[in-house]
């Protein structure tokens, strides 16, 4: 009944008052995003949601469109400018979800929606993470988060898909506003141990290659 029905009602509701209730603050970003990194201050993403299906994110935009000599965007750490910065830690870029949660398009607890890119690689077990919703947090957000291992967020997205109550999604909206708060688990993308997922499995798969071949295969 809860992951039927209650659950997309609850959504809903929750995101809707959301908006009109940090209206003000959503504005002041807007604005601020405006000034400081200029147009859009609304970054779009194609996402797979439910089944797979492809929809638009919106998020504030963190990062400036600063490119090489050869026309190319710089790393994702060199574009990230201080402000984006504190509107990553404190999760304030995402906010424009809350409209994705009322199209539909997403819930407010589930797996985070990933890039479209990481479609072909995930194995037959992974691909069940786009059973449900994707969502705004989730249990590997309150968990570990960006600071996770690819393995390590797939098992929790699997985790919460057999296990969609109330008081699991309860436990998991206290457990993120906690986090927020202390700005824990927060990483660039592309940094660290959290590289991009297709690149992380791709050299899974040459590694996996050049076992099976053997040095003395060549």
């Amino acid at each position: 009944m809860y992951r039927k029905f209650v659950k997309r009602l609850l959504d809903i509701v929750l995101s809707l008052l959301a908006l009109i209730i940090l209206n003000p603050i959503l504005l002041i970003i807007f604005i601020l995003v405006r000034i400081k990194l200029g147009k859009p201050a609304i970054f779009k993403q194609q996402r797979p949601g439910k089944n797979e299906k492809i929809f638009t994110l919106y998020k504030f935009r963190t990062m400036t469109e600063e490119k090489d000599e050869e026309g190319n965007l710089l790393p994702d750490e060199k574009r990230l400018t201080k402000f984006g910065k504190i509107l990553r830690k404190t999760s304030l870029d995402e906010l424009p979800e809350l409209v994705n949660i009322l199209k539909g398009d997403m819930s407010i607890v589930g797996p985070r929606p990933l890039a479209v890119i990481y479609l072909p690689y995930y194995n037959e077990d992974e691909k069940h993470r786009h059973d449900v919703r994707p969502g705004l947090t989730g249990l590997a957000q309150v968990n570990g988060r960006n600071t996770l291992l690819w393995e390590e967020k797939f098992k929790y997205d699997l985790e919460y898909i057999h296990n969609i109550t109330f008081i699991n999604d309860c436990k998991i909206i206290l457990k993120t506003i906690k986090k927020v708060f202390k700005e824990e688990g927060i990483e660039t993308r592309g940094t660290g141990r959290n590289i991009d997922f297709n690149i992380y499995r791709q050299r899974q798969i040459e590694k996996e290659g050049n076992i099976e071949k053997g040095p003395h295969s060549l």
